[in-house]
């Protein structure tokens, strides 16, 4: 290895360290024509960390998608891989992405991802009787849990929360299937979607639920199979845990049926809906959960409005504007300071 590529080496080990330092979700290099800005993302926010030269900017880029396994010789196609290092004895999972630009350069996202860790739903939420309600729920037998929101609102911290209450509490058989597997977890079998070798959603549930089960939890809803496997899956006697991109939880209702799930179905197999945003407190730099929670009577009340044709609203104090609008007008005294979810 010459002089140059250990320098490369050791800034972007440095790039990464001084990125998880500041507590960055993601980290961002993005080509100019004159250099590559760096970014990180925190609290949903872009930041700018300083800037490199474009020669130095190229080579840490290869030297990254080198550590990711993917083509350095590449650059006019979008890719995606991850690798993993340890940092004060923490195992970080790193997950790449690159695009290219019309700068004839590559532009590259880093996610950032602690593994094997996961904090009670009682810290990660804002409030405690959200907390309390969605652990009855999780606790149910039977049923599907649906848990919606944007981009980096922290649903993949939710649902790991909940297996993990499932697994150390309950003792149940978890499996889950992802793409890609964002957090190994020792508690449960995690299950790699991987379309090349045809493992899909849809082949890989089919697989699962073959392996005797208690609980499954399915990283993304993203087409028509998928949703009816797994609401075939609940309709056998499973638990199931997901996520579904929707506005909002009657969204999610909505979306599902244009997945080609029936009324009835939904009727015989939901136990709730949560969409779920993050509230940043600056003055601690606190940053924790609100949960929109459509179950009980209220789920019961929009699958008669939706039967009928008729909209249906949330009680304006359950719904997420409301939740949060009280959080912040009244956060000295309902936030436990322990609260905190990054990312």
């Amino acid at each position: 290895m010459s002089f140059t590529e250990t320098i490369i080496e050791q800034k972007s080990i440095q790039f990464l360290q001084k990125a998880l330092h500041f507590g960055a979700s993601d980290l961002h290099l993005m080509p100019t024509a004159e250099r590559y800005e760096i970014y990180y993302r925190k609290f949903g926010q872009l930041i700018s960390a300083g800037h490199l030269p474009l020669d130095i900017g190229d080579r840490m880029i290869s030297y990254l998608k080198y550590l990711s396994s993917l083509d350095i010789s590449e650059k006019r196609k979008p890719q995606s891989g991850s690798f993993e290092q340890q940092f004060n004895e923490q195992q970080i999972s790193f997950r790449v992405s690159t695009l290219p630009s019309v700068f004839f350069r590559e532009s590259l996202v880093i996610r950032l991802m602690l593994q094997n860790r996961t904090l009670p739903i009682s810290e990660l939420s804002l409030f405690d009787h959200s907390a309390k309600q969605l652990l009855k729920l999780v606790e149910q037998p039977q049923g599907i849990i649906f848990v919606t929101g944007p981009t980096g609102c922290g649903k993949s911290t939710t649902l790991y929360s909940l297996i993990h209450h499932l697994a150390t509490n309950h003792q149940k058989h978890i499996i889950s299937l992802e793409d890609p597997v964002e957090n190994n977890q020792s508690h449960l079998l995690q299950i790699q979607v991987n379309e090349r070798a045809g493992v899909t959603y849809a082949v890989g549930l089919k697989a699962i639920l073959r392996h005797s089960p208690d609980v499954i939890m399915i990283g993304e809803i993203r087409d028509r199979e998928t949703a009816q496997i797994a609401i075939e899956a609940v309709l056998t006697g499973h638990l199931v845990l997901t996520t579904i991109h929707s506005k909002d939880t009657i969204g999610c209702l909505y979306r599902l049926l244009d997945l080609g799930v029936s009324l009835e179905e939904l009727k015989q197999t939901v136990l709730g809906i949560v969409a779920q945003r993050l509230v940043h407190f600056p003055s601690n730099q606190r940053t924790s959960a609100v949960f929109e929670i459509l179950a009980d009577s209220n789920l019961g009340d929009a699958f008669k409005a939706i039967g009928k044709g008729n909209s249906y609203q949330l009680p304006a104090e359950i719904t997420l504007e409301g939740q949060i609008e009280k959080g912040i007008n009244f956060s000295a005294i309902t936030l436990n300071p322990k609260k905190t979810l990054g990312g």
